[in-house]
């Protein structure tokens, strides 16, 4: 079931690219139903915090009328940041499954453990390496890209990242 809702957020992944975004996606998950999306929007949205876990987080929050999502799983492609971390512990999120790690901005395992901190009065059950692979991938392509100075969309068509839109 965890690779079926990481698929779900690599797709969000996806549509970041697509828009020049910094390819991550995140899915929110309770009772076998998606109840959040996002993927990243701080360009788009002029918004520091728009990040992929955000965005999910506060659709989720919406959907459920309640800050508090205590039954459910996030799903996102890269180990979040320390502000996305701190926000899964405000939510009480039961579950955490990530992809790949990010040994420069982590927030869960590579720098910080604020998610399973115990001097933090909730702890976040984490899972890492969930499609590790492709996670990492979907990030090195879209640099490789960037760095070749394309569009958007030809950034998308040229390295496969459409393809995770089926």
């Amino acid at each position: 079931m965890d690779q079926k809702y990481m698929r779900a957020a690599l797709r969000e992944a996806a549509k970041a690219a697509l828009r020049a975004e910094v390819p991550i996606g995140a899915v929110i998950v309770q009772d076998e139903r998606i109840i959040g999306r996002g993927h990243n929007q701080p360009i788009e949205r002029n918004d520091p915090t728009a990040h992929a876990e955000v965005v999910a987080l506060r659709q989720a929050a919406r959907k459920l009328g309640n800050y508090r999502l205590t039954q459910a799983t996030l799903y996102v492609t890269v180990e979040p940041c320390a502000m996305c971390a701190g926000a899964m512990v405000l939510a009480r999120m039961k579950r955490l499954v990530y992809g790949a790690n990010d040994a420069k901005a982590g927030g869960v395992v590579s720098i910080f453990r604020i998610a399973d901190s115990p001097r933090l009065n909730h702890r976040v059950q984490i899972e890492g390496g969930m499609l590790e692979a492709e996670c990492r991938e979907i990030l090195q392509r879209f640099f490789r890209t960037k760095r070749g100075r394309s569009g958007p969309l030809r950034i998308a068509k040229r390295t496969g990242l459409m393809s995770y839109d089926r």
